[in-house]
């Protein structure tokens, strides 16, 4: 098989099509490239084939909306992150694939709306992992703040960040309101982040220290030249 070394970057829309997803994908792409990984950014399903998913250190669903794979590029995806693949989810990565019962399980969740763009605060329960390490304890941020069906816990999620909802309005969890999680599923690693809806949000260096965390989290070194 080749070496799994590059980062590809999918950005297919059935649905809503966030206004951020080319700051997004410029984003990711410079900080996998910091990590040492080349770069596909694509929106093309046909990337989901064995052969090219074989090739993926991570695959990011950067705000992803409705069924973005084919019946096919499912089963490889499926293969592709039991065997050992990674999958970054951002943001509206949340409404993908609503009727694939995988990607509800692989989450953890499914997305339940939200309120309207404003200041809140996140709450950071997880300073040890990479992608939160360096964020403040109580973090000022402004987002769509995601409600979701479930608590991704119940389904076996690790929770790194929470929404604090005393600071914003329109919250459906209480004091345990998840936004950032991670999980293992067989040999793979799936991380989800909640945040990430403004264009301007990409060019932040706390959160690019978060996205560029969890990348580091989901590849591990790159293999050496």
């Amino acid at each position: 098989m080749p070496t799994a070394d590059d980062v590809l970057i999918y950005t297919r829309t059935a649905g809503y099509r966030h206004d951020s997803i080319p700051a997004g994908a410029a984003a990711l792409a410079e900080l996998a490239r910091g990590l040492g990984r080349a770069v596909e950014v694509t929106g093309d399903p046909a990337a989901f084939a064995p052969a090219r998913l074989g090739r993926c250190a991570a695959v990011v669903l950067l705000s992803t909306t409705g069924n973005v794979l084919t019946p096919e590029g499912r089963t490889a995806f499926e293969a592709y992150l039991r065997g050992g693949g990674a999958l970054l989810a951002v943001h509206a990565a949340a409404n993908a694939e609503p009727d694939w019962p995988f990607y509800g399980e692989l989450l953890g969740t499914r997305f339940d709306g939200h309120p309207e763009v404003q200041p809140g605060r996140v709450l950071v329960d997880a300073p040890d992992h990479p992608a939160t390490a360096a964020l403040p304890e109580r973090w000022s941020w402004t987002d769509e703040w995601y409600n979701f069906t479930s608590h991704p816990g119940a389904s076996g999620a690790r929770i790194l960040a929470r929404a604090d909802e005393s600071a914003y309005r329109g919250g459906t969890h209480g004091d345990d309101h998840p936004l950032v999680w991670c999980r293992e599923i067989d040999r793979g690693r799936v991380f989800f982040t909640a945040l990430g809806h403004a264009s301007e949000a990409y060019l932040d260096p706390a959160f690019r220290a978060h996205l560029s965390g969890a990348l580091a989290w989901l590849t591990g070194p790159p293999s050496p030249s």
